[in-house]
């Protein structure tokens, strides 16, 4: 025989159970989501001129997806990335620049491009010291838009 069970521990139960099934339905989507965003980011490295690599990025500096050279570290290039932004928000912000869009890094071997990719996420291109800057921009920003559709 099955015990009697009150209105309210059934409700209670029932209200765990559907918390539950959102929380394994959002870890779904955002396994989806992910490899959505390594998808994209294998095409844009393979298919883009003189890219070496891309990753996407919490604004706290976990990776989401990344497509780095190899030998580099994705967890400490995901939370430099976003230092460099967090840096860059309050550099714009004391010297009356505005809100940044874009952060750039020119080394001898290339540049690493840091461009926001909506409130969650933050884009990180490295290229060669070859790369055409004008093209380059052209096709971050075409990969920025098929990121943010996934992000949003």
């Amino acid at each position: 025989m099955l015990p009697e069970f009150s209105n309210l521990a059934l409700e209670e139960l029932e209200s765990q159970v559907n918390t539950l099934q959102l929380q394994l339905k959002e870890d779904q989507t955002m396994a989806i989501s992910t490899e959505k965003l390594g998808n994209i980011l294998q095409s844009f490295v393979s298919s883009t001129n003189d890219v070496q690599g891309a990753a996407v990025v919490t604004p706290d500096g976990l990776p989401l997806a990344a497509s780095l050279p190899g030998g580099m570290d994705e967890e400490r290039a995901s939370a430099m990335s976003a230092a460099m932004l967090s840096l860059g928000e309050r550099i714009g912000g004391e010297l009356a620049r505005g809100s940044i869009d874009r952060i750039y890094v020119e080394g001898d071997k290339g540049y690493g491009i840091l461009t926001s990719c909506g409130e969650d996420a933050v884009f990180l291109v490295l290229a060669n010291q070859s790369a055409k800057q004008g093209l380059l921009l052209l096709e971050i920003k075409r990969a920025l838009s098929e990121l943010k559709a996934v992000l949003s």
